[in-house]
């Protein structure tokens, strides 16, 4: 079964979904073992791989050991045309639908595209879009645009579904790698009702009872990543609320 087949099933059983981003420039050998070890053990349905930069070349190595120690599927996570390997099992071919940078809406796709149709990655479409969380994050300075304001429903909600009427098949409203807040309940239910493909929230999660009210608001995968770097133990906790 396809990466994309297994989300849509997920969710229309009512089961949430959880995803740990792994980004290799922050982590180590052994620390993307035991964080591996950790996922499997506290049943996290996929990786996600990358990051606003990838500074040390260890992406390949990264995605091998996630490899080697589990069976959850690994999807890369790109921030640029660079961040690309074939030894993954999907790529969010990610648009970022927020802003209104060009390069970040088509133009980096046309130059990945020939080598994406050529590797055996599973690509699976994705409007990206960036909501405000208090600070200005990696994502937002890299690449060049402005996040939704937190507090414009109503945007987010026009912004969610033109890309699902352009062919996306996930909308993810992110709040950014070490957002001060995550993306307000407020706007993942109302952007939820709007849609009928599948919805991630991600970012500024820092909580079991923030994942679980995010879930509650309609998030059908949820994200979290720099958060677990200070407090490995918070996955167990998380992938238990959200399995619940």
């Amino acid at each position: 079964m396809s990466i994309y087949s297994n989300i849509l099933d997920k969710v229309a059983s009512g089961q949430k979904q959880l995803v740990v981003l792994v980004d290799p420039d922050k982590l180590g050998t052994r620390e993307i073992s035991e964080l591996a070890k950790l996922s499997a053990d506290s049943g996290v349905d996929y990786f996600f791989v990358g990051g606003s930069l990838l500074i040390n070349n260890q992406l390949d190595a990264c995605i091998k050991i996630l490899k080697e120690t589990t069976d959850i599927p690994v999807i890369l996570f790109p921030g640029n045309t660079m961040q690309m390997s074939w030894k993954a099992d999907g790529i969010l071919f990610l648009s970022l639908i927020s802003g209104r940078n060009a390069e970040m809406l088509i133009g980096r796709h046309v130059i990945s595209a020939p080598y994406i149709k050529m590797s055996p990655l599973e690509v699976i479409s994705c409007g990206y879009m960036l909501i405000e969380s208090g600070k200005q994050t990696a994502v937002q300075y890299m690449s060049n645009t402005s996040p939704i304001p937190s507090d414009k429903n109503d945007i987010a909600i026009c912004t969610a579904l033109a890309g699902e009427m352009l062919g996306l098949k996930l909308i993810y409203l992110e709040a950014g790698s070490g957002a001060k807040e995550p993306v307000p309940v407020s706007m993942v239910e109302h952007v939820k009702g709007s849609l009928s493909i599948p919805l991630i929230v991600g970012g500024g999660i820092r909580s079991a009872g923030q994942a679980s009210e995010i879930c509650k608001a309609g998030a059908d995968i949820l994200v979290i990543g720099t958060a677990f770097e200070n407090n490995p133990a918070l996955i167990k906790e998380i992938a238990s609320v959200i399995h619940s």
